[in-house]
């Protein structure tokens, strides 16, 4: 996106001209400012998480008989995280370009970071598992990459996968949706009707998870998939990189779609 203008061709001629080195010249490093908009944004969705009134629910009985509970907050925490986030820049106290412009750090920080994360979710695993719903196959690979535990939580209402999955993963789809969308205001003094079509059907899509969330903690996700690697990094760097770059492709790349 930011050294080969999204193309696939563009990359591997490159690469193909100067190898691992030219890979490794051109990989973003973590800075303060990255870790420092990670931290922040984490510690908000973490509150709204804790804090936020919301109807209790039941998840479905694991396979050792116990039954989670979680408090269905998401659409009343999705809706303050907009309104906080665009209420920001509104009044200028906030420029949400400034997460576009260090997003290669922020991207290269989650890597690495959300990899430390499971490295303790898996110690978590084997010292003090939340539950009875953990233990190991026996298999390091497979206990690290699938998970130890079903449902870990710090303490008892702070659910780890729902904050990994959902508030973190899942909101910075939105988050980053609308990102996209003031740097391209900013950049052009508008925005292209193709950035605004793939940000509305981007936020249809995620809104629709919210109202949903107390279903989704019924699915395989969180009901069958226990808390690892494949999951929790998944949604902690995969989901907020790439199911969000089509919008990072249209920052620089607007397209006039017109209305034929």
């Amino acid at each position: 996106m930011v050294h080969a203008d999204g193309s696939v061709a563009q990359t591997w001629n490159y690469l193909k001209q100067h190898g691992l080195q030219g890979f490794i010249d051109i990989w973003p490093r973590p800075t303060a400012i990255a870790w420092k908009i990670i931290f922040v944004y984490g510690a908000f969705e973490a509150a709204l998480q804790l804090l936020l009134p919301g109807k209790r629910v039941e998840g479905p009985i694991s396979p050792t008989g116990n039954r989670p509970v979680y408090k269905a907050n998401g659409m009343a925490a999705y809706f303050v995280t907009l309104v906080t986030y665009i209420s920001l820049w509104w009044f200028e106290i906030f420029n949400p370009t400034v997460v576009y412009d260090h997003l290669g750090e922020i991207y290269s920080a989650l890597i690495f970071g959300s990899l430390i994360f499971c490295v303790f979710l898996y110690i978590k695993g084997h010292v003090a598992p939340s539950s009875t719903d953990s233990g190991s196959s026996g298999n390091f690979i497979i206990d690290f990459y699938w998970g130890m535990e079903l449902y870990p939580r710090i303490g008892k209402n702070f659910d780890i996968k729902v904050f990994t999955n959902c508030r973190f993963g899942m909101m910075s789809w939105a988050v980053l949706a609308v990102t996209y969308c003031i740097k391209q205001y900013e950049l052009n003094g508008k925005v292209s009707d193709s950035m605004l079509v793939n940000t509305t059907l981007m936020l249809v899509y995620v809104t629709k998870f919210f109202w949903w969330e107390a279903g989704y903690w019924n699915t395989m996700d969180i009901a069958h998939d226990r808390a690892g690697f494949y999951i929790c990094w998944g949604c902690l760097v995969w989901v907020p990189s790439v199911y969000t770059s089509p919008g990072m492709y249209l920052v620089n790349h607007p397209v006039n779609l017109g209305m034929q």
